[in-house]
């Protein structure tokens, strides 16, 4: 198609505010897909989005739309997740556009992830178009809203389209303002092939499949190629466009958004953000591609059955073509034997990640208490990095810890400001800026440690605010902190699963509901099995598992008391022997049960 009537645009919001709906009401009114096909969250491929009403993976399709003028387009909507942890899913697919529509709900207001992705947008040079849905509502203030999104973008109400994406209400206006506002790619359809890999996903039959965005000239099946960052030639065995279920076209224009199978089975070899071109007529430079991403919150992954070892190897490499933030490397534990520790983005991902790999590849996975990355300062004037509690040196070597802080902003309503201060202060919060957005509605600016925010932070400001505020956070800078390394010891052996850096003010308070817990959960032996809680060597808790008593002394009937001393010292000598030899077995409820007390 000629390059003028083709529209690259991304649906950016905060989570739930109805991009995944506004999606499929265009794929609806296009006729995109059969209405017997049709289904709510078309997009949303994977259970997991479907059960947890999320968008997690960004997903692209192509419609083809004619305008009031009687020319045809062609659209191609990438569909991104909204949750803070994914805005890296965010940031690529915004690369591959150059418009995005800004997405808010009208009874909620402009929420933090909103103002995240607005700037995310603007800083990549998109022309963002306001879009205010659910206008259909009881409680929904569209005015108020377009008055919010006026501050933030510019421009005048008049600029903010109104629509309901459950009744299709506006979406007829919304596709002429796309026509009108959105700019054309900026492309070379007659310069050498350049196409940006914008995300990939690992096919049982095809191998690799790559999602791309031709940037100049033109992406034809049966072309010779190479990626420019690896290096590799490969053959274009099958090209097309998804719809969203893939269609093969054979070519790819400038400015077209389509897929590429090279029938590349080796998962390292087409890389996210890789730069595609012709081999015989290669381009000079590569496309700008994307930043690595820094993981934020680390956390180890063990198989429950040892065996399944290298199953979590294979298993890790084909999620991360699907997921290129993870990062991981192999661990080993005495606790728990061979894993992997990985890093995330956030708690939610975390815990996606971990439920992708028990449900897509059939695995019974362990998972020990998340932690975020320190720097050791060591008195011999080096630094460590330290991304689990093992890392960490000997605290007699050790001159400062340092820790990770985050610029956090929560949008909250007026009337919550004073909990909200008095939650972020409890939790080592610095306040920076207070800005009113509306007469209703406060931007709040804080100075955090990363580590207090990745456990239970969210779920207490949700609950402290009945819902209503939400929170987004970047990185922002390390600092010295007084932190230690709180060891849980079973039979005087630490278990390195269980251990964990906290501020030294909650280190009791950790160790204590841990020896408690575990004292539950831990099966009774033959013998006693002391539970401490330890910073070094000094024990700051203590819980003692009792042991099974047997009645030695129940077939010793009349005669002298010495008999059943007799029995009662070989049974202590006994105990005593075992002790000495004897391991505890902790139970896999107990490793769940701690990262539920590190949460707490």
């Amino acid at each position: 198609m000629d390059q003028s009537r083709i529209r690259n645009f991304s649906i950016i919001a905060h989570i739930d505010h109805g991009k995944s709906t506004l999606a499929d009401r265009l794929l609806e009114r296009t006729g995109t897909i059969p209405e017997r096909d049709m289904r709510e969250q078309l997009l949303d491929e994977m259970d997991l989005e479907r059960e947890r009403g999320i968008t997690i993976k960004a997903n692209a399709v192509r419609i083809d739309y004619e305008a009031r003028n009687g020319e045809r387009y062609e659209f191609n909507i990438i569909d991104t997740p909204g949750h803070v942890d994914f805005s890296y899913e965010v940031s690529r697919s915004l690369e591959a556009c150059e418009g995005a529509l800004l997405l808010v709900d009208a009874s909620q207001g402009v929420e933090a992830q909103t103002l995240a992705n607005a700037h995310l947008a603007i800083e990549s040079g998109l022309e963002v178009i306001p879009v205010v849905n659910k206008i259909d509502l009881q409680a929904a203030d569209p005015d108020r809203v377009a008055g919010e999104l006026v501050n933030i973008l510019g421009g005048t109400e008049d600029d903010v389209v109104h629509v309901s994406a459950k009744s299709g209400a506006g979406i007829d206006e919304l596709f002429e303002t796309i026509v009108e506002r959105l700019p054309e790619p900026e492309g070379f359809p007659d310069s050498p092939l350049r196409a940006l890999v914008f995300d990939s996903y690992y096919d049982t039959y095809r191998g690799v499949v790559a999602l791309v965005r031709v940037v100049d000239g033109a992406l034809t099946e049966g072309d010779r190629i190479r990626l420019m960052a690896s290096g590799q030639d490969l053959d274009a065995s099958e090209v097309g466009i998804r719809r969203p279920a893939i269609e093969r076209t054979g070519r790819l224009g400038s400015g077209e958004v389509g897929y590429l199978i090279t029938g590349v089975k080796e998962i390292d070899l087409i890389r996210v953000g890789d730069t595609v071109t012709q081999a015989g007529d290669p381009a000079t430079r590569p496309l700008a591609g994307y930043a690595e991403p820094k993981p934020m919150v680390f956390s180890g992954l063990f198989p429950t059955d040892g065996d399944d070892f290298e199953r979590l190897r294979e298993a890790l490499d084909k999620l991360r073509l699907n997921d290129s933030s993870l990062l991981y490397q192999p661990e080993t534990s005495r606790a728990l034997g061979f894993g992997f520790r990985v890093g995330f983005l956030g708690l939610l991902h975390m815990e996606i990640v971990r439920e992708r790999l028990e449900r897509e590849y059939d695995l019974d996975l362990v998972a020990t208490a998340p932690s975020v990355e320190y720097r050791a300062n060591l008195v011999e004037g080096s630094q460590r990095i330290v991304q689990s509690p093992q890392d960490l040196p000997d605290p007699g070597s050790v001159a400062s810890i340092e820790e990770p802080y985050v610029k956090a902003m929560i949008i909250t309503p007026a009337e919550y400001i004073g909990t909200v201060m008095e939650l972020v202060q409890s939790k080592r919060g610095e306040m920076g800026e207070m800005n009113y957005l509306s007469t209703e509605r406060v931007e709040l600016h804080y100075l955090m440690p990363l580590a207090e925010i990745v456990f239970d932070f969210f779920d207490m400001l949700k609950s402290r605010t009945r819902g209503y505020a939400s929170l987004d956070y970047e990185p922002a800078e390390y600092r010295p902190s007084d932190l230690v390394r709180v060891d849980i010891l079973l039979n005087a052996q630490s278990v390195d699963a269980f251990s964990t850096i906290v501020h030294k003010e909650r280190a009791y308070t950790y160790g204590r509901g841990m020896v408690h817990k575990l004292r539950e959960l831990i099966p009774r032996q033959l013998f006693d099995v002391p539970i401490q809680a330890a910073i070094g060597s000094r024990i700051i808790a203590r819980e003692t598992v009792k042991a099974k008593r047997k009645d030695v002394t129940a077939k010793c009937y009349g005669g002298d008391i010495t008999r059943k001393r007799k029995l009662l010292e070989r049974q202590k000598e006994g105990k005593k022997r075992m002790k000495m030899v004897g391991s505890v077995e902790v139970p896999q409820e107990a490793f769940v049960a701690a990262l539920k007390i590190a949460e707490d």
